[in-house]
């Protein structure tokens, strides 16, 4: 909380007062060449016993005063950060030689608008933008992201993410900064609306070429071993170009993935969503995400992924229930935009997407993870992967009851 006043509210006014406080202060701004530290540290001192007991008006002018100092004494900035947000403004706003022990303090033991100021600052840190986040206020995360020239840490990143589930309007913000990642991003879609749902595609749904010209030559070796590595299987099935699973086909009731989608049309129960998860190269728990997500754009990066037409979509749609036309006769506006989602993809990019997730969201699940999710244990994000981290985040919401 702010430091209260512990001046009365008629409290009488002497000149002699604020003729001392000025002088004090003079004599704290002055150069190191007419006082030293030692003068320095001990008018200081002085002047922060005055301002305990000092009025509101004085006390800002004394803030004022100190903001173009190189080397502000530490309990005087102690004591005015901690004041009321009048007084402290002008330290938090012009003051460049605040220190983050300066600001961490004032953070934790002040209000919000004190932490929105901070979140102004130019060149906020790694550790402050963390600290800030954590006391979870819309206000002051959005003055973050707005801050150019913050520096957000990956778990900043993450926390942001997080707290997009909560509140859409971090969303458009976050997608601005050059911290974000596809592994946040890719978690981030699927509790986003539409237009950020598109802005992430077209920004993170990348190639994975480059990958596939550099491990080309991989695929042969880990072939001729039996694909007994588990961690390069995993790493080779994001980078290969087939997404569709040829193995599952001879298990599965259906002749192809087409027969499948085909027989969905008549009602997608889970035994049809799990071969059709199957064969497009998934696993089930992907499948599943894929399928009850309420926008359904997920449904047109799984069809275009896997080479299916723009007629599997709505296959999907109508074994899914959903509604094809509007009361005009017209497509309905929901299938409309993933129709058009599944024309502004590339087979290439949505199988990038689409593999993303499926990493994510099935091969990261561990007991430790799933547990943590139930649990909500207050545990190290750096304990987990990339993907675990990424299926914390998307799987909080569903299974952390």
């Amino acid at each position: 909380m702010s430091q209260p006043s512990l001046v009365p509210e008629q409290a009488p006014v002497f000149k002699s007062r604020t003729a001392l406080l000025r002088r004090l202060a003079d004599v704290v701004c002055l150069p190191s060449s007419r006082v030293n530290a030692f003068e320095r540290a001990m008018t200081a001192d002085l002047l922060v016993d005055m301002l305990r007991e000092a009025s509101h008006e004085d006390r800002i002018r004394v803030a004022r005063r100190l903001c173009g100092l190189t080397e502000v004494p530490a309990s005087l900035v102690r004591l005015l950060l901690r004041d009321h947000v009048e007084v402290a403004e002008p330290l938090l706003v012009d003051c460049a030689s605040l220190t983050d022990s300066d600001l961490l303090d004032c953070a934790r033991l002040t209000d919000l608008e004190h932490r929105r100021l901070i979140a102004m600052r130019r060149g906020v840190s790694e550790v402050l933008c963390e600290e800030l986040i954590e006391f979870d206020e819309i206000l002051v995360i959005e003055t973050l992201l707005r801050n150019d020239t913050a520096r957000f840490s990956n778990a900043a990143v993450e926390a942001v993410v997080a707290a997009t589930r909560g509140d859409e309007r971090l969303a458009p913000a976050l997608l601005r900064r050059p911290e974000l990642r596809p592994a946040h991003a890719y978690v981030l879609f699927w509790w986003s609306d539409a237009d950020v749902r598109r802005t992430i595609l077209q920004r993170f749904a990348v190639s994975r070429e480059v990958l596939q010209e550099a491990a080309g030559d991989v695929f042969p070796l880990a072939a001729a071993e039996g694909w007994q590595d588990p961690l390069s299987r995993k790493a080779l099935q994001f980078i290969e170009r087939r997404q569709r699973n040829r193995a599952a086909i001879d298990k599965s009731p259906y002749d192809s993935l087409e027969a499948a989608i085909a027989a969905a049309q008549d009602g997608l129960s889970r035994e049809v969503a799990e071969e059709i998860s199957y064969l497009s190269g998934l696993k089930p728990m992907t499948g599943a995400k894929i399928f009850t997500d309420p926008g359904g754009e997920p449904l047109a990066i799984l069809c275009k992924a896997t080479g299916l037409p723009r007629q599997a979509i709505r296959a999907l749609w109508r074994g899914l229930r959903r509604p094809e036309t509007a009361p005009d006769g017209s497509v309905s506006p929901a299938l409309e935009r993933v129709l058009t989602t599944y024309d502004m993809i590339a087979v290439d990019r949505a199988q990038t997407v689409l593999r993303y997730w499926n990493w994510s969201l099935s091969s990261a699940l561990t007991p430790a993870l799933m547990r943590a999710i139930r649990d909500g244990d207050d545990f190290e994000l750096d304990e987990y992967s990339v993907p675990q981290r990424a299926a914390m985040l998307a799987l909080s919401k569903e299974f952390g009851r």
